[in-house]
């Protein structure tokens, strides 16, 4: 049975498995002409031409047919590093920014991630549900499909469950599916400033074993001036031992040992990247460690520099695009505008950042097998688009005309 055909598309991207794509295979796509997809219910039942489809499928009455002239498809995007629970606004640290402020600055003021954690802490589950699903509709409205959400701007327990509880409940109530990440590590909290070490035995002893029904995932923010790489491998080892699957905020402010950590602890990826060094790349490499690169943040942050994308590529190490959604420095909700900056920043084809932003980031949150390529069998999540796929880089030009979500445009 067909409960939907779209047929007739002038270019079908299936950007198909097995995924994670390394090396030369993150930009070996070709478009399908006069592309088909066949869908029962959520499900792809057959993809190719439409001649193809149409003679593999059965079409009744019920099915809804689109012609795709003038249009393209592609997967639903996957963004796989958000931050997208929070209260409060940060908005005014982007002016001082502006005005030549940098992070560190920001944050001895008073601001940065503490300034999330005071308005977060105060923030009812209600509220911080609320405030979360106006962004999920604009990530939406962007072609995100499906989004990992961190906690982080608790730094305690009782904050940082109701920050994954928040989590599970939109993901139950609109359309896009979140994975949840524990981050008790992404700062260290004014109660605990001078006492780093005892407060990563609290996250160990206290926290982890309280988030860990929550959460799917661990993270910790290793980097110049957060937790240090033993701190860091103690509270990944510490979250896996629990059930909870390690990925890691690594070399973004410098070069951190964060890399090195994640190939250590096998964490499925390693993000943001911008200080790696070529040892740690090549660790990535060994230990089959997915690169997650954030441009919007290093774009936002004024960071002056961008992730090496080409040396991950060369190396063998599969690459993923986020958009970092967050109040500080993840100002945009639109991975088309991540793909943007990953073309003409950091060096990547349209075919490896539209590669980046679904297969591989599927692949960054263990998901490859259902969702980030059109291919029978996979859950029907997609992007269509007027005209040709390299549209998405016009950025603000408002290119995506329907996003489907399991089989259904939202």
């Amino acid at each position: 049975m067909t409960t939907l055909l779209i047929e007739h598309l002038d270019q079908l991207f299936t950007v198909a498995g097995p995924g994670p794509r390394a090396g030369a295979r993150q930009g070996d796509l070709t478009a399908i002409t006069d592309g088909a997809v066949a869908i029962n219910g959520a499900t792809i039942v057959a993809v190719g031409t439409s001649a193809d489809v149409r003679a593999a499928v059965t079409i009744t009455p019920a099915t809804t047919v689109v012609d795709g002239r003038g249009r393209s498809l592609v997967p639903g995007f996957v963004d796989p590093h958000t931050h997208v629970v929070f209260a409060g606004d940060r908005r005014d640290e982007l002016r001082r920014r502006l005005s030549g402020a940098g992070y560190a600055e920001i944050a001895a003021a008073g601001g940065g991630i503490l300034s999330t954690v005071r308005a977060t802490r105060a923030a009812t589950e209600e509220e911080l549900a609320a405030q979360t699903l106006g962004r999920l509709k604009e990530m939406l409205r962007a072609g995100t499909t499906t989004a990992e959400s961190k906690s982080g701007y608790g730094l305690d327990t009782g904050t940082e469950v109701r920050m994954l509880r928040v989590s599970h409940t939109l993901s139950g109530m609109q359309p896009i599916e979140l994975a949840t990440t524990f981050i008790g590590a992404h700062e260290v909290p004014p109660e605990y400033r001078g006492r780093q070490s005892e407060y990563v035995r609290h996250v160990i002893a206290d926290m982890l074993p309280a988030a860990a029904p929550h959460a799917e995932w661990c993270d910790v923010f290793c980097d110049k001036g957060f937790f240090t790489p033993d701190e860091s491998r103690a509270i990944l080892e510490a979250g896996t031992a629990l059930g909870l699957k390690p990925r890691i905020h690594a070399d973004e402010l410098a070069a951190s040992g964060g890399a090195e950590v994640a190939a250590a602890v096998g964490a499925r990826s390693a993000d943001h990247l911008i200080h790696a060094t070529p040892h740690g790349i090549a660790a990535m490499a060994a230990a089959g460690v997915i690169a997650t690169l954030l441009p919007c943040a290093a774009f936002y942050l004024k960071l002056g520099q961008f992730a090496p994308a080409r040396a991950f590529i060369n190396a063998g190490v599969p690459v993923a695009l986020a958009t970092d959604v967050n109040p500080g420095g993840g100002f945009s909700p639109s991975m088309p505008f991540a793909m943007t900056l990953a073309c003409f920043a950091m060096g990547m084809t349209f075919e490896e950042a539209l590669v980046a932003s679904t297969i591989n980031a599927a692949a960054s949150l263990d998901r490859q097998d259902r969702i980030g390529s059109l291919e029978p069998g996979k859950q029907f999540d997609a992007v269509l688009i007027s005209g040709p796929a390299i549209n998405l880089l016009r950025a603000n030009a408002s290119p995506i005309l329907t996003v489907y979500k399991k089989g259904i445009p939202c």
